[in-house]
C-alpha cells in the first residue's frame, strides 16, 4: 500500500497548494509528506511539483499524473466498496463537512450510533460555516444549508427550513421593532453579519408583496460561526438572520423575539451534495441514508415541541 499512500498523498498536495495541509489533512507530519512526494517522484524519474519557500506549483508532468492518480483512486476505491459490498463488512474512511450549528445539532449526534453498526468505518467530519469545494477537499459529502449552485453532483433534499430575524428584548427596547426589510434599513438597525473569507457580497431575501427581494444590511458585527450571532443577538447587540430551528428555544422563552414579520424571509434548503462515483461505496450510502433518516426524525420531534408547531 505504500504507493497507494504516496498517490493519496500526491492527490491532497495538488489540490490543497500545500505540504503542510496535505500532511493534516491525511493525519501525517509534514516530513511524511514531503518524503512520500519525494519518493514519488524518484519513482517517476521527473518533477511533480516546483517548491519555493513561498509556494507549490505542479509542473505540467504532475499536471498530467493527477488526472491518472485520481482514475486510479476511483478505481481503487470501487474495488474496495465491491467487496465491501460483498462481504457486508463496509470499512475505510468518510470525509463529511457540515455547517457548523446544524452539524453540531443534527450530523454529529448521529455519528455515534453509526459508528457503532459499523466499527471498520471511520468519519471525519469537519464542521464550518463557509462554503466548501467537495472535489477540491476531498469530501464523500457535504451538508449544505442554502441554495445549491449549478454542478454535477448529486442531491438528497433533506428540508426546507424557515429563516427568521430575530432580535432580544434588550436590543428592541432600545432601537425599536422593525416591521419590515424597509424599516431595518431606513432606521439603520444594528444587523449581525455572517461572513466566511471569501464572501464577496452579502444580503438577506426577503417576501414582499409575493415577491423576493434582496435587502443588503449593515452592521459592525460580524463572524464566520452562526453561533456567535445568536450570542451576540442574545446580548442586545442586533438583528440576526438564524434558522427557526436553531433559535426555537430562545423564542419560545422569549429571549429572543422574530422582527420585521411583514416581510419573511425566504426558506433555506438543507441538502446533502456527494459525487456521484462516491455513492458506489457502500459505506457512503450507508452514512447518507443513516443521517437523512435520523436528521429527519429529529427535526418532526423538535418541531411537535415547539409553540408554532413550526421548523
Amino acid at each position: 500500500m505504500a504507493y497507494v499512500d504516496m498517490l493519496k498523498t500526491f492527490v491532497r498536495v495538488y489540490e490543497l497548494g500545500s505540504m503542510s495541509a496535505a500532511a493534516r489533512d491525511l493525519r501525517v507530519s509534514a516530513a511524511v509528506s514531503s518524503s512520500r512526494i519525494s519518493d514519488l517522484e524518484k519513482s517517476l524519474g521527473v518533477r511533480l511539483f516546483n517548491r519555493t519557500t513561498r509556494s507549490l506549483r505542479a509542473t505540467a508532468h504532475g499536471e498530467l499524473f493527477y488526472k491518472g492518480a485520481i482514475k486510479i483512486l476511483d478505481t481503487i476505491r470501487e474495488v474496495e466498496g465491491g467487496i465491501a459490498e460483498i462481504t457486508a463488512q463496509p470499512k475505510g474512511t468518510l470525509f463529511i463537512s457540515a455547517p457548523l450549528a446544524l452539524g453540531k445539532k443534527l450530523v454529529a449526534p448521529l455519528i455515534p450510533a453509526f459508528k457503532a453498526e459499523y466499527p471498520d468505518i471511520n468519519v471525519r467530519l469537519r464542521l464550518s460555516d463557509r462554503k466548501v469545494d467537495i472535489a477540491q477537499e476531498g469530501l464523500d459529502a457535504a451538508f449544505v444549508l442554502g441554495p445549491l449552485p449549478d454542478s454535477d453532483l448529486r442531491v438528497r433534499a433533506i428540508h426546507d427550513f424557515e429563516r427568521v430575524l430575530v432580535a432580544s428584548p434588550g436590543y428592541i427596547e432600545k432601537h425599536g421593532i422593525p416591521r419590515d426589510g424597509d424599516e431595518i434599513i431606513s432606521d439603520k438597525h444594528k444587523c449581525l453579519l455572517l461572513r466566511y473569507p471569501g464572501a464577496t457580497e452579502f444580503y438577506w431575501n426577503l417576501v414582499v408583496n409575493g415577491e423576493i427581494r434582496q435587502y443588503h444590511p449593515e452592521g459592525s458585527l460580524e463572524s464566520d460561526d452562526g453561533d456567535v450571532l445568536t450570542a451576540w443577538a442574545l446580548a442586545d447587540c442586533g438583528i440576526a438572520s438564524k434558522t427557526r430551528y436553531d433559535v426555537a428555544a430562545h423564542l419560545d422563552a422569549g429571549n429572543l423575539i422574530e422582527v420585521a414579520t411583514e416581510t419573511p424571509q425566504t426558506q433555506q434548503p438543507f441538502s446533502c451534495l456527494y459525487p456521484h462515483k462516491r455513492l458506489q461505496d457502500p459505506k457512503v450510502k450507508l452514512f447518507i441514508d443513516h443521517v437523512i433518516k435520523g436528521i429527519r426524525a429529529e427535526i418532526d420531534r423538535t418541531a411537535a415541541s415547539t409553540s408554532s408547531g413550526k421548523i
